[in-house]
């Protein structure tokens, strides 16, 4: 399947944003590891919540999160402190992903864990039973997901647990937003030093518990607005907090450089949530440089937006791409190529744009069974009329009314199989 994409001339929508997979998936291992019968409400209908939730619900001998990295990670904490014996595994590119460091970790507190095939590699088979807990290091710089794994089975740990993090922490705003949400269900954890996070063995609670919607959904929509650089248009993306503990929350402090402006309208029926606006003013900065280190799945958002609008950048803090989906260094790179800018890394962590360009080739854009490419070039098609994706399905990971909310703004969107 491949999309061809106009956009309108200007934008003016009202946009429900989906709700956010982060806080989902989280959710939904506490509620599991609670033995509560309250699921928590708003919970996101995204293929990465959907596996998890399939896999808490039919409890199957052979997990399949599929491309889900998050859910593997997160289930793999959990099924090593549940009883029972599983084997969780997912697609091609899963399979390649690596996940020694957790594995290692859990091994360290006494998990039954054994790899199916390629060593340090899904899949894995888990015997899962009670697992003592204590103090442990482990390194911080490749992924955040296996900190929160580890974090949110420590209440249920006999000793708690008291995680050490060596290297420099990615994604650090993720693990905080774990914190919060494990105290949302009184659980007691909370940093003890700059680079240590305490758990004390003392069980989750059950309450009613409502999901925020997803600021990571939201970039797709401030990048719009600032492509188009259009002052009369104007975007309300419904449900987002402004007090957010999402690390994506930071959008509206980098699209505010880029001429996006931010207004927070109160909703009272929406439990404090709020109508975000989006307006454009006229955007004069000459270049961007910016640690991507806290917020990795914004990266491919502000490298399509800042190349398109011609403003030479330099990223820094973006290791954790290589391992998602897919390489998303090297694919960006690719892609942005296909459309005349030409990129470099450095140090596998590094992307630059100095300004060069080349002849376009405007072949169609492949997304790489990763849904933040599709999302992310999108929008290139307002200043690039006629771009067409291929495999557009993919958004369905995070955003599955993504190309519906598109449609309902005034993008035409043609479907060529």
């Amino acid at each position: 399947m491949q999309y061809i994409l106009n956009p309108p001339a200007s934008l003016n929508a009202d946009i429900k944003l989906p709700s956010s997979k982060s806080i989902s998936n989280r959710a939904l291992i506490i509620h599991a590891l609670s033995k509560g019968h309250l699921l928590p409400e708003n919970l996101s209908v995204c293929d990465d919540t959907e596996v998890i939730v399939n896999a808490l619900m039919y409890n199957p001998d052979v997990i399949d999160i599929k491309a889900a990295g998050t859910a593997m990670r997160f289930m793999t904490a959990y099924l090593s402190v549940t009883p029972g014996e599983h084997v969780i595994t997912g697609t091609e590119r899963m399979k390649q992903r690596p996940i020694r460091i957790l594995v290692d970790a859990l091994r360290y507190i006494g998990a039954d864990i054994e790899y199916v095939g390629e060593e340090g590699f899904p899949p894995l088979r888990i015997k899962g039973h009670p697992l003592d807990g204590g103090y442990m290091e482990v390194p911080a710089n490749i992924s955040s997901q296996y900190i929160s794994a580890l974090l949110m089975i420590g209440p249920v740990l006999k000793n708690g647990l008291e995680l050490k993090m060596t290297g420099e922490i990615a994604s650090r705003p993720y693990i905080d937003l774990t914190l919060w949400m494990m105290r949302e269900f009184c659980a007691d954890a909370d940093w003890s030093d700059v680079d240590t996070v305490k758990v004390t063995p003392k069980p989750y609670q059950q309450h009613k518990y409502l999901i925020e919607n997803d600021w990571s959904a939201s970039s797709y929509w401030y990048e719009m607005m600032a492509l188009l650089g259009d002052t009369e248009s104007s975007v309300s993306l419904l449900g987002l907090f402004d007090a957010s503990k999402q690390g994506d929350s930071i959008v509206k402090y980098i699209f505010s450089l880029l001429g996006v402006k931010t207004r927070f309208v109160n909703e009272e029926q929406q439990d404090a949530a709020s109508v975000v606006k989006l307006k454009t003013l006229p955007c004069l900065l000459p270049r961007l440089d910016y640690d991507f280190v806290a917020a990795p799945d914004l990266a491919q958002t502000i490298v399509v937006t800042c190349a398109l609008m011609n403003i030479p950048f330099r990223f820094t803090g973006l290791a954790s791409l290589k391992i998602k989906e897919t390489d998303r260094i090297e694919a960006l790179k690719r892609e942005l190529l296909k459309l005349g800018y030409v990129l470099r890394d450095e140090n596998d962590d590094t992307l630059i744009w100095d300004g060069t360009r080349c002849e376009p080739t405007f072949e169609p854009i492949d997304t790489y069974e990763d849904h933040r490419m599709a999302m992310a070039f999108a929008p290139a098609a307002i200043k690039y009329p006629g771009l067409r994706i291929n495999n557009p399905h993919v958004v369905t990971k995070s955003y599955p009314q993504y190309w519906d909310d598109l449609e309902k703004a005034g993008w035409k969107i043609e479907k060529v199989k």
